[in-house]
């Protein structure tokens, strides 16, 4: 994604971010991105367009950046077919995917992965490469107002690839080192191989997480408190995060089903935890679909539609309302992301220079699909 000039080998100073420390927004404030003001760049890669939340970036001190990524272009092209193999490496590690259209299969340190809606991964520094995305063949216009789902039904995974992405600062402040260049790909041997490298800046307990939208964690579970109303029953899925992605932030998914319909994989057997979606320093809460009535800490309410998105101080709002067939995504952001630092941009240039040579240990898999854990080797 950077691009900078080569340097020799240095390690000192390079392991460890150093720059300056990082700080959530911990007053009272509220912003708001919406839907009708975005704009959609091809700011990395000629095939995805991006849509990021900036005003919520830049309220809060430009820490955490939330962005829609959405596939616009055929993969068959020259400049739009599976990436290089390169990693990023934001302070913390902390790089999050909520796929919410079409279908990925991704290589992660030699195996891979086909995911589709409502896929959640923390990439945490691993070596990856994007292999394939689904391309509706709509136009642009069509093509960035085809509903998002966090549910894998039939017509959603046929729509062009489209993701949730997240990250600790922005992705042009730290190293985004290129580890195996187009040109250097063996399809026979580079796929199968592992990879570890000492700068990953995880926090203890860190590291590659996935959570499949039908496996038994991923479940929604009904919400019984009455805290949130709405005219069908309001469930509550945990994404998982906050531990693998060392305490920096909590995730879940707050939904509704479509009227007369069982649309979300449920659990019949536990009812959701209001308090473990109450955590978060700042909060953002972003709308895949429906709509969600929120209260300030004044009393006033604020309606979010369809690609709006809302951050704030953790007392600053409160989702009070969803309507029918609403998904919300809610991240919280925790104190932990006070004790990182951000690259300076010596060290990103420096790293990304290093490209490859930052790998210090590799393994060749002899089965992609099964065998040890992504991220086993940075043990």
């Amino acid at each position: 994604m950077n691009v900078h000039a080569a340097v020799d080998p240095k390690w000192s100073g390079l392991t460890s971010p150093n720059g300056k420390p990082l700080h959530l927004n911990t007053q009272d404030f509220l912003v708001i991105d919406r839907d009708r003001d975005a704009t959609y760049e091809a700011t990395y890669r000629p095939q995805a367009l991006y849509n990021r939340a900036q005003e919520g970036f830049h309220a809060n001190n430009e820490t955490f950046l939330l962005h829609e990524v959405a596939t616009n272009l055929p993969i068959y092209l020259p400049d739009t077919g599976p990436t290089d193999f390169h990693l990023h490496l934001p302070p913390g590690g902390f790089q999050l995917v909520l796929v919410t259209s079409g279908m990925f299969t991704f290589d992660y340190d030699g195996r891979f992965y086909y995911v589709g809606p409502g896929a959640v991964m923390l990439q945490s520094a691993i070596v990856h490469r994007q292999l394939f995305y689904t391309w509706s063949g709509l136009s642009t216009e069509e093509n960035l107002k085809t509903p998002q789902t966090v549910v894998p039904d039939p017509m959603s995974m046929g729509y062009s690839g489209k993701f949730l992405e997240a990250f600790v600062t922005d992705p042009t402040t730290f190293p985004n080192p290129t580890i195996v260049g187009p040109d250097q790909i063996n399809e026979a041997e580079t796929p199968r191989v592992a990879w570890s490298h000492p700068l990953h800046d995880r926090p203890a307990d860190a590291g590659f997480w996935l959570q499949d939208p039908l496996a038994l964690d991923a479940l929604f579970k009904p919400l019984t408190d009455g805290a949130i109303k709405s005219a069908t029953p309001v469930y509550v899925r945990d994404i998982g995060i906050e531990i693998p992605s060392g305490r920096l932030a909590t995730g879940h998914i707050i939904a509704t089903d479509p009227r007369g319909q069982s649309l979300l994989p449920k659990s019949t057997s536990a009812t959701a935890d209001a308090a473990s979606f109450a955590k978060g320093e700042v909060v953002i809460y972003r709308v895949i679909r429906g709509t969600a009535e929120f209260k300030d800490n004044a009393g006033k309410s604020f309606e979010l539609a369809t690609g709006d998105v809302v951050t704030a101080g953790k007392n600053a709002t409160q989702l009070v309302g969803l309507g029918e067939n609403t998904q919300v995504l809610r991240l919280g952001l925790l104190k932990g992301l006070e004790n990182l630092r951000s690259w300076t941009p010596t060290q990103r240039d420096e790293i990304d220079g290093l490209a490859g040579k930052i790998i210090t240990q590799k393994d060749v898999r002899p089965v992609r699909t099964e065998g040890k854990p992504v991220g086993y080797l940075y043990a």
